[in-house]
C-alpha cells in the first residue's frame, strides 16, 4: 500500500528530524554532487567561474529544479559548476572535509564517497595528488567530528569514467592508495554503449589484487547492463541496480481477505534471481532514480513518482537493498530525508529503516571487525 504524495511529504517532514539523530550508512554518494552551495559560490568567485546566482538558497533551488525537470542534460549542469572549482589540492581538500562534516550532521557514521580523479586534472594535479588531497580532507573531517565526540568513518571509491577509457589507469591508482583510504573501485558515466566488458582486463586486475568493486548498472540501461556488471565487472554491489526489476514478472494476483489487499505471485528471471539469491547489494537512490528516469519504465502513466519505484517490491522479495542520496546538492536531499520519504510512501517503520542500514553496512567494503563494531552501534540506537 502507498500513500499520496502530499501525505508523504508531510509525514517525511515530521520524521526526518528523528531520523537525523540515528546512525546511518551511505554507500552511494558522489563527492562532486555534494558540494555546499555556499562553498561553491565562494570558490567560483575565487577562480572566476560564473554561476546562475550568487545566493545559496537560490542556487540550491536552481539545481533542484533542474533535477526535477526530466532533462538529464539539465540534471548534469550542476557538475560543470562543481568540477570547475575542484581542480586544486586546496579546494579538493576543503570540499572533502565539508563532505564529512555534513554527513556527520545528518547522522551518518559510515560512508563510501565516490569520485573520478581523472576529472580533476585541469590545473595540473596528478591522479595521486588528487587522491591524496581528498584523503587529507576526509581525515580532517573525521578528526573534526571526533573532537566533538562524534563517530564517522569514510572511505574513498575511485571511479573511472566509462567514456574516457582510463579504467586501467584508475585501477592502478586505487591499488596504490588502498592502504591510505581507498576501499574500492567503481565505474561511472553513461551506461549505454559503455558496458563493463570494455574494461574486463581492469576488473580482472582488481580481482587478482582482491580490491572490491561496485558498478553503476541498471540505472541508465537495462538487464544486459546488470548482467555484464556481474559477469565482466565482477561487481560485489550494483550502483542503483533498480532496473533488475525488469526481470521480475507478476504472474497472478488474488485478494487476501484477511489483509484486505491483493497478494501478488511473481516469477524471477535469471538475472534477478542471481542478484536476489547471491544477495548482491543494490545501492538505491530513490529521489535520484525518479529524477533521472531510471524508474520511468515502472510508472503506470505520465511522469514517474516515488510510489512507482520498485524499491518496496524488491525489499519484500528479499533483495538486499540500501538507501542513498547519490548527489545531495543536485537532488536537494539528505539521507534522513530519503529514509523519511520511503517510510511515508511505503509505510515503513523504524525496523524496516534499520534493516536498510544493516544491509548497507554488511555490504560495505569495510573490514569485518569494523563492520561488527558499527553494526552493534546501529542496532542499539535504532532499538
Amino acid at each position: 500500500m502507498t500513500s499520496s504524495a502530499s501525505d508523504v511529504r508531510t509525514a517525511a517532514a515530521q520524521l526526518e528530524e528523528q531520523l537525523r539523530n540515528l546512525p546511518k550508512v551511505s554507500l552511494h554518494d558522489h563527492l562532486d554532487g555534494s558540494v555546499r552551495p555556499e562553498t561553491l559560490i565562494e570558490l567560483s568567485a575565487a577562480v572566476g567561474h560564473e554561476l546562475p546566482t550568487q545566493d545559496p538558497e537560490e542556487l540550491s533551488e536552481h539545481f533542484r529544479q533542474n533535477a526535477n525537470s526530466g532533462s538529464l542534460e539539465q540534471y548534469l549542469e550542476a557538475f560543470t559548476h562543481t568540477a570547475a572549482v575542484m581542480q586544486t589540492a586546496q579546494n579538493l581538500r576543503r570540499v572533502a572535509k565539508e563532505y564529512v562534516e555534513d554527513l556527520a550532521a545528518d547522522g551518518v557514521i559510515y560512508s563510501e564517497v565516490r569520485w573520478a580523479p581523472e576529472q580533476h586534472q585541469q590545473q595540473g594535479l596528478s591522479l595521486d595528488e588528487a587522491v591524496e588531497a581528498v584523503q587529507a580532507g576526509l581525515n580532517e573531517g573525521m578528526e573534526a567530528v571526533a573532537e566533538k565526540d562524534g563517530v564517522i568513518v569514510v572511505g574513498q571509491l575511485v571511479s573511472a569514467m566509462r567514456q574516457s577509457d582510463r579504467a586501467d589507469e584508475a585501477v592502478e591508482l586505487a591499488l596504490r592508495h588502498r592502504d591510505q583510504g581507498v576501499v574500492g573501485f567503481d565505474i561511472a558515466g553513461p551506461e549505454a554503449g559503455f558496458p563493463p566488458s570494455r574494461f574486463a582486463d581492469a576488473f580482472t586486475r582488481l580481482a587478482s589484487e582482491m580490491l572490491p568493486a561496485t558498478v553503476h548498472a541498471g540505472e541508465g540501461d537495462g538487464l544486459e547492463s546488470v548482467r555484464d556488471a556481474l559477469v565482466s565487472g565482477r561487481a560485489q554491489r550494483l550502483g542503483h541496480g533498480v532496473r533488475v526489476a525488469e526481470d521480475i514478472t507478476v504472474i497472478e494476483s488474488e485478494p487476501d481477505s484477511e489483509a484486505g489487499e491483493e497478494v501478488f505471485q511473481v516469477e524471477l528471471g535469471p538475472v534477478a534471481r542471481w542478484v536476489r539469491d547471491r544477495q548482491i547489494h543494490l545501492e538505491v537512490s530513490p529521489t535520484s532514480n525518479v529524477q533521472t528516469g531510471a524508474i520511468a519504465g515502472f510508472a503506470e502513466s505520465g511522469k514517474p513518482e516515488l510510489s512507482d519505484h520498485p524499491f518496496d517490491m524488491l525489499y519484500q522479495l528479499g533483495f538486499n537493498v540500501g538507501v542513498n542520496t547519490d548527489n545531495r546538492l543536485v537532488s536537494g536531499v539528505t539521507l534522513s530525508g530519503e529514509l523519511a520519504l520511503l517510510a511515508g510512501t511505503f509505510e515503513y517503520g523504524l525496523a524496516e529503516l534499520a534493516d536498510f542500514q544493516i544491509n548497507a553496512l554488511e555490504s560495505s567494503f569495510l573490514g569485518y571487525e569494523e563492520r561488527e563494531a558499527l553494526a552493534a552501534m546501529i542496532l542499539e540506537a535504532w532499538q
